[in-house]
């Protein structure tokens, strides 16, 4: 472990060193669960720092590893690095911040003070979604070695764009926020993570998603996580015995698990725009994942049978004499 870090901290400083101070952030949000009796709204208010201290770690770890396939652009890693280190760690420390304080971070602007929190963080991030735009744009254009690796990278990175995307949806201010502010009351509250109901009601244990009410952070969460998904389901087909799927074959597959991927993504984020909780799917949804699962077992099903057919000669009949 200790070379390992060792080697990240050499060939990625920026993004290395924000690894290790998000696991000391980790650490410390740990003790304030245990420590802290506050809430803000239903949650103790040191659990959603922990969640995005462990999803920073796993995303600035992964952008490492994304990175070294950027060949000959070493500048533009070197910048990459930099903006990403320091837009994480600007939006860790101010979401810490408003823990500490036993206040809401996100969609807070009920003072100066968290009006300017709640501003730079979302500045933050929208720095950090265009980053990634580029990355992807400079990886669908770079020349890899391996095909099937390189768009399970690719596609990673595609539907995380889009799952980040999602959350520019959550800053535009409800129907409810704007019947108060066309009636003069004060700026409390400007977006949320759900649709219909106010956030803060019932939700999944840990995540927190609504049950009653469209939640885009599903469709955000989803679409984020494909950076890790997709890579993983690369690898798994590269190291399938099954000699007789091509390397072609395994990236058409890949494909067809990128498309799945952001199928789903847009899934999430449709049902949640329409007001309704994961949990409970209507039947224009379910339809609509059934449509998405049969389209993928068709897909990965044709390049299968393709393969297998190719892989088994046709014998052909002698003629009788």
């Amino acid at each position: 472990m200790t070379s390992l870090l060792a080697r990240a901290v050499r060939t990625n400083p920026p993004l290395a060193v924000t690894t290790l101070l998000t696991a000391v952030v980790l650490l410390v949000c740990l003790v304030g669960l245990a420590a802290d009796p506050r809430q803000v709204l239903g949650e103790p208010t040191w659990l959603k720092p922990t969640k995005f201290a462990v999803s920073i770690c796993v995303y600035s770890v992964t952008l490492v590893w994304f990175l070294t396939y950027v060949r000959g652009r070493r500048r533009l890693v070197v910048t990459v690095s930099w903006i990403v280190a320091a837009a994480l760690l600007i939006e860790l420390a101010l979401i810490v911040l408003q823990s500490a304080r036993g206040l809401r971070s996100h969609f807070n602007v009920s003072t100066p003070l968290d009006q300017t929190v709640y501003f730079t963080m979302a500045g933050a991030i929208a720095t950090l979604w265009a980053t990634n735009v580029v990355v992807a744009v400079v990886l669908l254009a770079q020349r890899l070695d391996d095909p099937v690796l390189a768009w399970g990278l690719r596609g990673g990175l595609v539907v995380a764009v889009v799952g980040m995307a999602v959350a520019f949806l959550m800053t535009d201010p409800t129907p409810a926020q704007l019947d108060a502010l066309r009636a003069g009351g004060d700026r409390v509250l400007i977006g949320a993570h759900t649709v219909g109901p106010p956030d803060g009601g019932p939700g999944l244990p840990v995540l927190g998603w609504s049950t009653v009410a469209g939640d885009l952070r599903a469709a955000h969460f989803v679409g984020i996580h494909a950076m890790q998904a997709l890579p993983l389901v690369a690898w798994l087909l590269a190291v399938l015995p099954a000699t007789w799927l091509t390397i072609r074959d395994r990236t058409r597959l890949v494909l067809v698990a990128a498309g799945t991927a952001l199928a789903v993504v847009l899934l999430l984020a449709w049902q949640a725009l329409r007001g309704q909780p994961l949990t409970g799917p209507d039947t224009l949804t379910l339809t609509a994942a059934a449509a998405i699962a049969l389209g993928t077992l068709t897909a990965a099903g044709s390049v299968v049978l393709g393969a297998r057919r190719r892989a088994v000669p046709t014998e052909v009949p002698r003629r009788p004499r």
